[in-house]
């Protein structure tokens, strides 16, 4: 009887499928004679019709999604029944809580251990209250295609680490729990509620540790369309028809054809990637729409093994993981709160396979699609190519995606920046020598004031010929206009990104895709579970938190920001105390080299001494954000992440800008004048900045903080993977695995399945891409804020990006187990601090320009009090001979060796009625600061809001490529539908009528 039973079962499944793809047979004659018929107009049917021809390159990826594990449908339906009865009867009356858990026997310890699982399984039926379970029929698809399994034989092929152990079903997550967990019920119930929503599971034992289980999940066809469905997944169904090559047939042809010409004329660009050889490579080129059951013949199903692809079935089933119970109750639920709870170790989707292989992929092809990605993307070899961003997205999700697209864009926009602020600094370069001011000040023989009161002596301001030098390098004639080029760059970055994302959300299909309702997070539920509000979206109850409580944590939340940001400054305060106590010593050691620079000294001390502390400080911000976080209870993940993103923005970006901002705009501006300094706790004497200028300090202070923060997170990128992940394979060599009972001693890491060797990876941050784009944000600022003082932080941006580029990909690729393959269509909450830092950096390089260089003190001289004030304007050098002298002011020192000395100021001389006071060109100067100051913020928010209005957020093309595929997407539905019931209609024996059924 049950042998009967599951023939006809099979029967009836195989005539479903036969007639599936009858229906996908289209006939556009007999639809085209239908409208004309009706009157309806045949233009979109002649352009949509399509000729039988041969698959083609451009076609591979619409009608088979992934090619590297091909299954033949028919074998996969075909499935031979045994003949004898017995062994059906044993299979049917196999409970499915016990089968699951038992394994093979080999080995005394592999006995032992399935002893363990049936008990385990044995007790979690008799704990386990039925009303856990979820309510399913008693026979499904699922299970009649693992009994059929089951019955075809046990002589199955052995599964390569992708498979289950009958080497046909694919595994799609890989959940990892320890045997001695104490929390079995919940686990129990929680799978076989994982069973009863159609999901396969399979447990095997790690070969590293005896403690550790892994068990194998499995989606099988039916419960992939179920919940595809559900989720509004978009899957192709026609192929498209562009709107370029319409468009290139009625407009130019000739012309684009002759550009075509030219082009291939030209040498190949070595940047971009071979396509050709790399066929995985090419975009869909398919229609897509929402999943559908009830319309599943419009949509191109050549192998349902494939019509899902690796991430997308990754995606259902963590969907499934997230929404089945484990305990009876309405938060009692997700993979999330098991893994919070120690109940699973980890949760994680496989890699698919090993990443090298020992055939050139020339020759032979990838093995996968992360072989694929290693060879032309994380590999140091292809580091000026172009990413490969559509795999990359059907690796790891559209989130991902966009990071990678969003950092190669900015690396990309970064070369014409970094190539304006070399030719910046060259300028200075070839102009130092001839430079006016450096000349007079590498020839004067004026006698300056001491430094310090009572160790230094007065000197020459010859001596400073090096400073004055290296101060024009970055302080010339470029300087403003490169600061106004960077802050319009930032504009146009912005801008084009935007342009950029839109073509990758219609490429990636996500232009229609709308954010799930997210789930609570668990913490939010336990905290708030009694009081709860109906959800105004999905219409159930939900815990609420009163607007009362959010107000009381957030005021908590600022309070805490607020005292990190003093402990910042704090800090910085430190850092000027040391700068002013190792000045002194500095000057007082008795060695005439650092006597003569103990200023550099001084500052370059300080400078380390601030790194240090700047990294030490950010340790503790993380820890301090993430309890503050966690103090708001945000309602959802996406919640929790932006809170977090923006504490931990706030904090690093004081921290390390704050000092920045010191030297840039109070280092010198309060330290008083010679015969009345003032000085810090009445002990120590303020610091003044050079007489060629502050500006060299901050350049000091930014390059010596970039390049070493820089090794810093490239080392804590992949350097500290590469020693948990070193430490782990030598912990596996000496066998355990660091288990309790130890485990088999596995020589060669290429024996043990994939799943063991994801689990010795390193998970992927908790954090997920908060510090991948918290990296980037700070360097964009730091190339931003203060770019007129160092020309050439663009340069080392992009060498570093470069470098970041492929470390990522390394550390995704090869260190990092592979993250869940999530969706997005925007960066988030980076895009609008982004924005911020652009605004912030207009106004801070205005400031810099007019109060820390010495470019409005020299349009000052040279149009006031120069030379050429009678004359006209004729040549910088010209009109700027004697500004040095004009900027030092007179003080009388009544020393043995000199009278007079001079110091960097613009006051009255001794002699003159009012001594020592501000004189007229002080007020001219300070009156020129302040209206640059105006000037330039209106000129250069003016122009960067001007460029916002003329880059419209998406291409003009791409809106009417939109309009248009959506208007053939609709004539092809209901084509598709009108033939789909002619045939039914033809089948059915009933008359043929032209009329719309």
């Amino acid at each position: 009887m049950y042998s009967a039973f599951l023939l006809s079962l099979t029967r009836d499944s195989i005539n479903a499928v036969i007639a599936l793809n009858a229906a996908m047979v289209h006939h556009s004659g007999s639809i085209q004679s239908f409208k004309q018929q009706k009157g309806m107009h045949t233009s979109i049917s002649e352009i949509l019709k399509e000729k039988s021809l041969k698959p083609s390159r451009r076609s591979l990826p619409c009608l088979a999604q992934s090619q590297t594990h091909p299954i033949n449908l028919n074998h996969f339906l075909s499935v031979p029944l045994s003949p004898e009865p017995k062994a059906e009867v044993e299979v049917l009356s196999q409970s499915i809580s016990t089968s699951c858990s038992l394994l093979p026997p080999q080995t005394e310890e592999v006995i032992k251990d399935q002893y363990v699982e049936e008990s385990e399984a044995t007790t979690c039926e008799t704990r386990a209250d039925e009303s856990f379970l979820l309510k399913k029929p008693s026979v499904t698809r699922a299970r009649l295609e693992a009994r059929t399994d089951s019955i075809q034989g046990k002589n199955r092929p052995e599964s390569s680490g992708l498979f289950f152990r009958d080497g046909k079903k694919r595994i799609d997550y890989i959940l990892v729990y320890k045997k001695s967990s104490p929390q079995v019920e919940k686990r129990c119930t929680f799978e076989k509620n994982l069973r009863a929503e159609g999901l396969m599971l399979e447990k095997e034992p790690s070969l590293t540790n005896n403690d550790i289980m892994f068990v194998k999940v499995h989606a099988p066809w039916d419960t992939l369309c179920k919940y595809a469905e559900q989720m509004n997944i978009r899957m192709p169904f026609r192929k498209k028809c562009y709107f370029t090559d319409w468009k290139s047939k009625t407009l130019g042809s000739r012309f684009h054809l002759r550009c075509r010409q030219i082009k291939s004329w030209l040498p190949r660009n070595p940047m971009k990637l071979d396509k050709e050889a790399l066929p995985d490579l090419e975009e869909t080129d398919c229609y897509t729409a929402p999943f559908s059951r009830a319309r599943m013949h419009h949509f191109t199903i050549n192998n349902r093994e494939t019509f899902f692809s690796n991430s997308t079935r990754s995606r259902i089933v963590h969907h499934v993981l997230q929404r089945t119970k484990y305990e009876d109750g309405k938060s009692k639920m997700g993979i999330n709160r098991l893994l919070g709870n120690n109940t699973y170790e980890a949760a994680f989707p496989p890699h698919e396979g090993g990443y090298k292989s020992r055939h050139p992929i020339k020759t032979h092809g990838a093995q996968n699609h992360r072989h694929l990605l290693y060879e032309r993307w994380a590999r140091w070899g292809m580091w000026y190519k172009y990413q490969p961003l559509d795999l990359i997205r059907r690796y790891f999700g559209e989130k991902i995606g966009l990071y990678f697209a969003w950092l190669g864009w900015y690396t990309g926009m970064l070369i014409p920046a970094a190539l304006v602020g070399v030719f910046v600094f060259l300028y200075g370069l070839f102009t130092m020598d001839s430079s006016q001011v450096s000349k007079e000040i590498c020839e004067a023989n004026t006698t300056m004031c001491p430094m310090c009161e009572e160790t230094c002596k007065a000197w020459r301001l010859s001596d400073s010929c090096v400073y004055a030098k290296v101060t024009y390098l970055f302080d010339n004639g470029g300087t403003v206009f490169f600061a106004i080029f960077m802050a319009i760059w930032a504009t146009v970055f912005l801008e084009f990104w935007k342009r950029r994302r839109a073509e990758l959300t219609y490429d990636w299909d996500l232009i229609d895709w709308e954010e799930e309702e997210e789930e609570l997070r668990p913490q939010f539920e336990a905290k708030y579970s009694r009081m709860e509000r109906v959800n105004p979206i999905s219409g159930k109850p939900e815990p609420f938190q009163p607007f009362s409580d959010k107000l009381s944590r957030l005021m908590v939340s600022v309070s805490g920001i607020f005292l990190m940001i003093s402990l910042v400054l704090t800090a910085v305060f430190a850092v000027v105390v040391f700068r002013l106590i190792a000045m002194e010593k500095f000057a007082s050691i008795n060695w005439d080299f650092v006597q003569n620079n103990f200023q550099f000294a001084t500052s370059g001390t300080g400078v380390c001494i601030n790194f240090m502390i700047i990294m030490s400080l950010n340790m503790v911000y993380e820890k301090v954000a993430y309890l503050l976080t966690n103090l708001e209870h945000p309602r959802t993940e996406s919640e929790w992440e932006n809170s977090f993103a923006l504490k931990m923005f706030l904090f690093q970006f004081v921290n390390l800008n704050s000092s920045t901002f010191y030297i840039a705009f109070f280092l010198g501006r309060f330290a008083g004048r010679p015969g009345k300094y003032n000085k810090l706790f009445n002990r120590w004497r303020l610091e003044e900045c050079h007489p060629s200028g502050c500006l060299i300090d901050l350049c000091l202070q930014m390059g010596v903080i970039m390049f070493f923060k820089q090794i810093w997170n490239n080392f804590m990128e992949l350097g500290f993977p590469l020693l948990q992940n070193w430490w782990s394979r030598r912990k596996m060599k000496k066998g355990g695995g660091g288990g309790s009972s130890g485990g088999q001693n596995v020589e060669n890491k290429a024996q043990l399945p994939q799943w063991d060797k994801d689990w010795n990876l390193q998970p992927m941050n908790a954090h997920g891409l908060v510090d991948e784009y918290l990296e980037m944000v700070l360097q964009f600022g730091f190339t931003t804020i203060f770019v007129a003082a160092f020309p050439l932080a663009p340069l080392l941006a992009l060498l570093n990006n470069i470098i970041e580029i492929r470390l990522d990909a390394y550390k995704f690729v090869t260190q990092w187990r592979r993250p869940m393959p999530a969706r997005a269509t925007d960066i988030g909450i980076w895009h609008g601090i982004l924005e911020g830092i652009g605004v912030l950096a207009v106004i801070t390089n205005a400031f810099v320009i007019a109060i820390t260089s010495d470019y409005i003190p020299r349009f000052v001289y040279a149009f006031k009090y120069g030379p050429c004030v009678d004359k006209g304007y004729h040549h910088e050098d010209e009109c700027l001979r004697g500004y040095m002298n004009s900027s030092l002011s007179v003080f009388e020192m009544n020393s043995s060796e000199t009278r007079f000395c001079r110091y960097r100021d613009y006051r009255a001389p001794p002699w003159s009625p009012v001594p020592y006071e501000f004189t007229l060109q002080f007020w001219h100067v300070l009156a020129a600061r302040l209206a640059f100051i105006i000037v330039f913020e209106h000129l250069v928010f003016g122009i960067k809001s001007f460029i916002a209005y003329l880059i419209p957020d998406m291409p003009k093309d791409l809106c009417d490529r939109m309009r248009r595929e959506k208007y053939l997407m609709q004539e092809m539905m209901y084509e598709a539908e009108l033939e789909h019931l002619q045939k039914e209609r033809k089948k059915n024996g009933r008359r043929y009528h032209h009329e719309w059924p």
